[in-house]
């Protein structure tokens, strides 16, 4: 009784908890694992959930601006009035500033101007609901809250038209672009240039592959992060990249992730290759083989990327894996050139150039030099 008494003392002392000499096998890792994936998604809804809510109060308060014609109703002066009636209401909440409720309403109108003008909104912001309207307004879509509100803010105030917000919106809530993420792809143009590098793949792959696999290429790369002075030779560019890898898998686009650099590549006969960049992209499920040239494009390149194409396939590519792909990346292009050399190549490639920092910088010298004449 006294031993019994004593062991419930000591078991309510305070103590530090180390690991004891439990062994985790196989059952236990996979229920441990289950159990983490429950918590994140169980984390995701929440946080899904409390944006959503406040996304849709941004929402009404846009659109109470616009349905109400507040500034022909009450003058130019009740955007500022309302903010700071609002604050002085909630002086504990967050998101009232002048600059935030001009936000909110250039956020629903940009949306409503366009429903106004086409009708056609809702089956174009989402492919399984369509948003509509009650009593002439706009209901906010359902994908608007997957993505956080300085998301929103970025893309309407950057975009030029409708569907190119509506294509980052998809983007971000999709693939979970973060707010850098995001900038640098609007400053880089990716809406305009992303699936449009000269390619085979419509003949090269399968229907349901080839558009997903298009959008992987640009037509030029922004490799601004390098100087011209640094690339004389096609060596020059290759160690460019590879000193400066986090930025050149920036410019490739999410779900690239770095596999080597001149992979020695060996044959039964002796020969020996060496494939510039190897990549693979996680959401496709692909090797991508880059092949990099200091100088405009020729067709002789082609043959031998499509060479590394067939080694990545053969001696790389696993099971689950869907064809690798080629990226030849030159100085300059001619489309009819490409189009031809690509005509009756097998595999799937794609054809784009780049832009190193001394256009732009020629640019501004040339600007420059016109202003002094």
């Amino acid at each position: 009784m006294k031993d019994s008494h004593m062991k419930k003392k000591i078991e309510e002392m305070p103590s530090f908890v180390y690991r004891d000499r439990m062994i985790a096998d196989k059952d236990y890792l996979v229920w441990l694992e289950d159990v983490k994936t429950r918590f994140n998604q169980c984390q995701f809804k929440t946080s899904v959930h409390v944006n959503t809510a406040m996304l849709e109060f941004y929402w009404s308060i846009g659109r109470d601006l616009v349905a109400l014609r507040a500034e022909e109703r009450w003058g130019t002066g009740v955007v500022k009035q309302f903010a700071l009636d609002l604050h002085q209401a909630f002086p504990d909440a967050k998101g009232f500033s002048l600059t935030n409720v001009k936000y909110m309403k250039q956020w629903y109108s940009f949306y409503y101007e366009h429903r106004t003008k086409s009708h056609q909104v809702g089956g174009q912001l989402t492919k399984t609901e369509k948003s509509h309207q009650v009593g002439g307004q706009l209901e906010m879509p359902k994908e608007f809250g997957i993505v956080p509100w300085k998301h929103h803010v970025y893309i309407v105030s950057k975009s030029q038209t409708y569907e190119e917000a509506v294509f980052y919106i998809n983007r971000v809530a999709t693939e979970g672009w973060s707010r850098a993420f995001l900038e640098h792809q609007m400053s880089s143009n990716f809406f305009k240039i992303q699936g449009s590098a000269i390619t085979n793949f419509d003949q090269a792959l399968p229907v349901s592959q080839s558009n997903c696999a298009k959008e992987l290429l640009k037509k030029e790369y922004d490799l601004s992060f390098i100087t011209a002075d640094e690339v004389k030779k096609e060596k020059d560019l290759e160690n460019a990249l590879a000193n400066n890898i986090t930025q050149f898998l920036l410019e490739l686009g999410k779900g690239f992730s770095y596999v080597g650099r001149q992979m020695e590549l060996q044959t039964p006969g002796g020969q020996t290759f060496f494939p510039d960049l190897v990549f693979y992209h996680i959401p496709q499920h692909r090797y991508v083989v880059i092949e990099l040239k200091a100088v405009r494009f020729v067709p002789e390149f082609v043959g031998k990327l499509n060479f590394y194409v067939t080694a990545a396939d053969k001696l790389l590519r696993g099971e689950g894996d869907n064809q690798s792909v080629g990226l030849l990346i030159c100085k300059s292009t001619d489309k009819t050139i490409v189009e031809w050399s690509l005509q009756d190549i097998q595999k799937p490639l794609g054809i784009a150039s780049y832009q190193l920092q001394e256009v732009v910088e020629r640019t501004i010298a040339e600007i420059e030099m016109k202003s002094n004449v």
